[in-house]
This record gives structure tokens, C-alpha cells and sequence, in this order.
């Protein structure tokens, strides 16, 4: 059992500090653009491009999970509650919705420049992953998304909140860990790969693992699994239809 006491804060002064989940958000961009300038050549970017699409790339993504979070998973309550829908530091970031915007983002960027969506997509899918996965640790230290009871040695109490719970933000950061290396093992196949690669493994470890989060269910499952599974399907015709020799090859490996 552990006893869950730990700060959102990495520092605090005079009622202003900066938190974990802040530095996870920084920390996910700032290894995108250096991910970027790796690959800059390939891309044929400049630097001042990729500080410009990085800034559209932060506006996708933070409107993106902030939307999708107020409309489709508690519209009631900031609804109720509308300034709270712009104090984004309380936390309230939808995975799905900041992935739909860094699509949006990432496809405009690429028809402008002329760039192949699935090679801008495969270069940022790296840093994404690991971000995800500071993201889940950060959560879990803000005391978010906790999950559902259970007398399991590892489980966690926290403070005001009944019950010992599985760490199932850890149970995600983990999985995230290992899906970052599979991902990092994917290399000379058809741009696009890597990233719906890990869109449909991301999506098929939110369906299990949102199973030990405490969650409100529709028809048995969260809104989470349920936007999940739109992706696996997703995920699915598109490498039916796009990817089918580069699976081949992926088996012929092994």
C-alpha cells in the first residue's frame, strides 16, 4: 500500500507555482522540435519552420483536448461552471481530442509545405509517446484520473478519497514506456506506419487499462474506451487498406 502526499507543485511561492503537468506539456514540445531538427533535412525545413509549426502544433493540441474535454466529457459540469473551461492548469485534457488536433494541425502544415503526412506524423509520434507517458506520472502525482478500488498490495490511498485504489495512471505511463520502444524498433517502412502504429496500440491499451480507472460508464464502458475503439476500427481499415505488405514484412522479422 502506498500513501498517496504528494504535490502538484514542483515549487510554489506566494499562493503561484509551477506545476508537474506544466513541465510534462513543456517537456513534450520542446522534445518535439528537437525530434524535428534531427530530422529536419529529410523534412526540408527550416528552423524558424518548425518553431512556427510547433506554436500551431501547441495551439492543436491544448484547444483540441480542452474542447473534447468540455463537450464530450463533462459538458455538464463547465457548463455550470465556464470560467473553468479556460483555467487549464486545473487539469481536464482529453487524449483524444489533443490527438484529433494535432492531426488537424500536422495535415494543414503538410499540404502547405508540401510535406507527406505520414513522414511529419512518424517524426512526432517519438515525442509524443514519452510525453504521454510523463503525462500519466503527472496525473497520478496530481491525484487525477484515479482508479478503481482494490485490495492489492500495491494499492493507493489518497487523502479525502475512499478506498485503496489501483495506480492506474502508472498501469498507462508504464505501457506508454513500452510502446515508446516497440515504436523506436519500427524503422524503413511506408511513412505513416509508426503513427498508426501507435494509434491503435495506444488505443487498444486505453480500452484494458481504463477498465481498473474509475470512470462514468455508458452502455459498460467509458467515454475514453468508446473513443477508443472508434480508433482501433479506424486504425484497422487503414492498415487493410494502406499497410498491408508492411505487416508482412513486420511478421517476415520474426
Amino acid at each position: 500500500m502506498f500513501e498517496h502526499n504528494l504535490s502538484p507543485f514542483i515549487f510554489q511561492i506566494n499562493g503561484f507555482g509551477i506545476r508537474w503537468y506544466s513541465l510534462v506539456y513543456i517537456f513534450g514540445f520542446l522534445l518535439s522540435i528537437y525530434f524535428l531538427k534531427k530530422h529536419k533535412d529529410s523534412l526540408k525545413l527550416k528552423d524558424e519552420e518548425i518553431y512556427d509549426f510547433v506554436t500551431y502544433l501547441i495551439l492543436g493540441v491544448v484547444l483540441g483536448a480542452r474542447i473534447f474535454e468540455v463537450l464530450v466529457w463533462e459538458p455538464r459540469f463547465y457548463f455550470s461552471n465556464p470560467l473553468e473551461i479556460i483555467k487549464v492548469w486545473h487539469g481536464g485534457m482529453s487524449f483524444h481530442g489533443g490527438l484529433i488536433g494535432a492531426m488537424i494541425v500536422t495535415y494543414f502544415f503538410c499540404r502547405k509545405k508540401k510535406i507527406e503526412f505520414g513522414v511529419l506524423a512518424d517524426v512526432l509520434t517519438l515525442p509524443g509517446v514519452l510525453a504521454l507517458a510523463f503525462g500519466r506520472i503527472a496525473n497520478f502525482v496530481n491525484t487525477e484520473l484515479i482508479g478503481t478500488i482494490t485490495n492489492a498490495n500495491w494499492c493507493v490511498n489518497y487523502s479525502n478519497i475512499e478506498g485503496c485504489r489501483h495506480p492506474s495512471q502508472l498501469y498507462a505511463a508504464g505501457y506508454r514506456f513500452l510502446l515508446f520502444f516497440y515504436l523506436l524498433y519500427l524503422k524503413s517502412f511506408k511513412p505513416g506506419f509508426v503513427f498508426w502504429n501507435f494509434v491503435f496500440l495506444e488505443s487498444i491499451g486505453r480500452f484494458i487499462i481504463d477498465f481498473y480507472r474509475e470512470d462514468k460508464l455508458y452502455f459498460n464502458l467509458s467515454i475514453g474506451q468508446w473513443s477508443s475503439v472508434v480508433l482501433i476500427v479506424v486504425s484497422l481499415i487503414v492498415f487493410i487498406k494502406i499497410y498491408k505488405e508492411d505487416w508482412k514484412r513486420l511478421f517476415r522479422k520474426y
